[in-house]
Formats: C-alpha cells, structure tokens, sequence
C-alpha cells in the first residue's frame, strides 16, 4: 500500500516555515545591531593610533631634515608665519611635505626622502593620505595635519590649545604636529577635543 494522501511524515518534511525565517532573520538583525556600535568604537580607535601614529613620523621627520641640514623645512623667520595646515598661517600644507617627500628641491637640496606616506586613495575627499593637487597630508577623518615649527631657532613653539597650556604657553620643542580628530575642529581646551597631537 502506498503512503496516505494528505499526510506528511517527519520524513517528507525538508524546508523551513515563513515564520522560522523571520526568526531567523530577527536574530542575525538584532546581533549586528549589537555589534555595529561595538565595531564603530574599535574603527574609531583604529583612526586614531593611525593619527597618533603619523604626526609622530612627522615631528620625526622634520627633526631629521634639521639633523641633515641644520634648519628646519621652512622659509619662514617667524613661529606665526611657520605653522602650516587648518588655521595656520599656510592653509596648504604641501610646500612643507613636498620638502619631506623630496618632491621639492628647494630646501631639501639633497633630495633626502625624510617621510613617505602614501597617496589619498580618494583625492576628492582625501583621507589617510597626500592630495597630490595640492601636497598636503590628511589625517584619516580628512582634515590636513597641522604642523608648528620652530621658525625662530629659540627652542618653542606657541601652544595651540591656550585655555589648558599652563603658566607657560609655548611647548619646549622645535616642531609640533597634531590632527584635529573626527569632529575636525580644534578648540581651544585640548583635555575636552578628540584631537591627536604629538607632544603627549
């Protein structure tokens, strides 16, 4: 006799139920809600050793480029008018890193490579990389670094962030370099920014 029409067996059975999917479904949809915000935090943690990571090759770099030639990559006499990158008094800061990379040759006569990051994969919105229209170096929220040397050889620089500098506002080094974080704006207090900078 063969099998009773109408009637499933646990044999018969092989696909899942509507209702089975959508609970699957539901499932996989509040795990990744769950873990989206967990994976934005390590990202944001990632973006930011990167940052730390690169203005200390810079400050690097420009201490090198004075170790070889006694000066440091700037034509100018003044700290004010060396301080290049957002609110410097050089918005573009290409001329600088153009020294750096030795695809300049005015004062890097020698054509010594002193820091080599990699091109902006998107030179529209550059992050993480050098524009290659204009030679400045962004940081990975797409901000260009900012960078303060030492124009006047007296061994300091002026504190960027003036409400926290303390009784003394200049920084005892030669050159300082720092990104303005992922709200890209720089504030005056560095203890309540999410800036990156290299002298802490």
């Amino acid at each position: 006799m063969t099998k009773l029409e109408g009637r499933v067996t646990k044999e018969d059975r092989k696909a899942f139920t509507l209702i089975e999917l959508l609970v699957v479904i539901a499932i996989i949809a509040a795990l990744l809600g769950l873990a989206f915000p967990v994976f934005q935090g390590v990202l944001d943690r990632a973006k930011k050793v990167q940052a730390k990571n690169d203005v200390t090759q810079i400050v690097t770099a420009v201490n090198a480029f004075y170790t070889e030639y006694g000066r440091y990559p700037t034509t100018a006499t003044t700290d004010a008018t060396a301080t290049y990158g957002p609110g410097g008094s050089t918005t573009e800061n290409g001329g600088l890193f153009g020294e750096l990379r030795a695809t300049t040759i005015v004062l890097n006569t020698r054509q010594i490579v002193f820091i080599s990051p990699p091109d902006a994969k998107n030179q529209t919105n550059p992050r993480s990389g050098i524009k290659t229209s204009t030679g400045g170096y962004y940081d990975p929220w797409g901000s260009e670094y900012a960078v303060a040397l030492d124009a006047d050889y007296n061994n300091q620089v002026a504190n960027p962030y003036t409400s926290n500098a303390g009784a003394t506002p200049n920084l005892q080094n030669g050159v300082i370099a720092w990104s303005l974080g992922k709200d890209r704006v720089q504030g005056t207090n560095f203890k309540a920014s999410d800036d990156v900078i290299s002298w802490q």
